[in-house]
């Protein structure tokens, strides 16, 4: 690439000019922005013994925002052209209609770069890539003759990003992003069950597809099959949960991280409106969003604003203490904002969201929490969930759980979901094990119709009295 004035990526659009245009847009307004994009995205896809899909996806545009208050102007166009943003600023002028507002101060904080700018497929060619699946594919049905179907993917995109500020300051960034996915079916007398595994990260591809790599992953799926195919019928009623470090993060994430979002609480939207320096969880329950952490699937260098990320703490030690903000939302609630604003492309505001989010270990031995569950569930894998913001009831289905009685995991079990809500089920957490592990790099989150790429963790936890929803034993 060569350099340009919005470097890293070309463009023809001048910057002095494209300043003065962003600066009559912001006239009278209280923050806004100039944001411009590149992106490509591939996707090769294997499935049941041949290549399905083989997808390429790039483009680019610009997203011009002026802010007023409670009120945004956004306007958007694939062409990053000087007359396309002159138009752009006519529109998100109405927004702003004849001002009257104080523009807000630049972002503060140094941008460290997490991770390296690179095109993440590197030298592993679309061929390699091929051969790769097709090895996958032989590789798993060698190892059990009950595997019938086989499918995997691998995905790689880079995001290259410009944040022009009505001060003049630029904040550039690459983001490169690359992921495996295997996926097995398993079939033994007329039963099938599946197994799913993967991971990624802003790494390079050929870095997730060394051998010993991508067979733990296959291995790990079948592992998965099969013990979904010696499962037996979820018991149903309200019982203790221990959950597994890792992936079931994830119920943390919906039932608890998004109420934790600034716009929700600012507009009491959230169950955690109005609870800051209260007491929200047990004794010892400490959470993090931290988008700091180098080369993780959800950790930005710096946000959709021009803001750096923080290591953000959210609970602690039980006690609400803070919300993630953007620039807007942090403005009207008289706080700083946290290099939470994030978008999912030039089409789209940015918005308060979360990067990777996590819950602190605690000092309980994980083996010791099991063997202090007298009937209950240990749930170590999820699957799809839903949640409801304004009280943050959740109900999460389970793709790996086990009966637990007097201490000792029996059976596997199917179809277990459970039910609850993220605010009771802070306050009936019993005991946090000491081994926090975040999740393999797989997670994506959905807010208001964009998605952005996502972290999430947890140490081994007890839940008191989650209703657990199956069929009866």
């Amino acid at each position: 690439m060569t350099d340009s004035p919005f470097s890293p990526f070309e463009t023809h659009l001048d910057r002095n000019r494209a300043l003065r245009i962003l600066k009559d847009a912001l006239d009278g307004a209280d923050d806004g922005e100039l944001f411009l994009e590149r992106s490509r995205a591939e996707t090769l896809a294997f499935d049941d013994g041949r290549l399905r899909t083989a997808s390429y996806d790039a483009e680019q545009g610009f997203g011009l925002r002026a802010v007023r208050g409670e009120v945004t102007g956004y306007a958007h166009s694939t062409e990053i052209e000087e007359s396309a943003l002159k138009q752009a600023a006519q529109t998100v002028r109405l927004a702003v209609g004849d001002g009257g507002g104080t523009l807000a101060l630049p972002p503060s904080g140094a941008i460290t770069p997490l991770y390296q700018p690179i095109d993440p497929a590197g030298n592993v060619s679309f061929a390699a890539r091929v051969a790769l699946l097709r090895e996958i594919d032989a590789f798993a049905r060698d190892l059990d003759p009950r595997v019938v179907q086989v499918s995997a993917s691998v995905s790689t995109s880079v995001q290259e990003v410009a944040i022009l500020r009505p001060e003049g300051g630029l904040a550039t960034d690459i983001r490169p992003m690359a992921r495996l996915n295997v996926s097995v079916i398993v079939e033994s007398n007329s039963r099938r069950e599946s197994g799913n595994a993967g991971g990624g990260g802003r790494v390079a591809l050929d870095g997730l597809i060394a051998p010993e790599q991508w067979q733990a992953q296959v291995r790990e799926a079948l592992r998965i099959a099969l013990v979904n195919l010696r499962s037996v019928p979820a018991p149903a009623g309200v019982m203790d949960i221990v959950l597994g470090p890792g992936w079931p993060g994830i119920l943390l994430h919906e039932a608890v991280g998004h109420g934790l979002e600034g716009d929700f609480n600012r507009k009491g939207h959230s169950a955690f409106a109005g609870l800051l320096g209260q007491r929200v969880a047990a004794p010892g329950v400490t959470v993090i969003d931290d988008g700091t952490i180098p080369d993780r699937r959800g950790s930005i260098s710096v946000d959709d604003e021009g803001s750096a990320p923080g290591r953000n703490v959210l609970i602690e030690d039980g006690v609400l203490v803070g919300y993630m903000q953007d620039r807007q939302n942090a403005r009207l609630m008289g706080v700083e904002p946290t290099g939470n604003g994030r978008r999912q492309s030039y089409a789209h505001a940015p918005m308060p969201r979360m990067t990777n989010t996590f819950m602190l270990p605690g000092a309980d031995d994980p083996a010791a929490i099991l063997s202090d569950l007298k009937d209950g569930i240990y749930a170590v894998g999820f699957g799809g969930g839903q949640v409801d913001i304004t009280n943050g009831k959740f109900v999460f289905s389970c793709t790996e759980a086990y009966r637990v009685k007097n201490g000792q995991v029996g059976d596997p079990i199917r179809g277990a979901t459970l039910i609850g809500d993220g605010a009771t089920a802070l306050h009936q957490i019993r005991a946090i094990g000491n081994d926090l592990a975040l999740d393999p790099g797989i997670g994506n989150c959905g807010k208001q119709g964009q998605w952005v790429p996502v972290g999430v963790g947890l140490p081994s936890l007890m839940i008191g009295g989650l209703t657990v929803g199956g069929s009866a034993s």
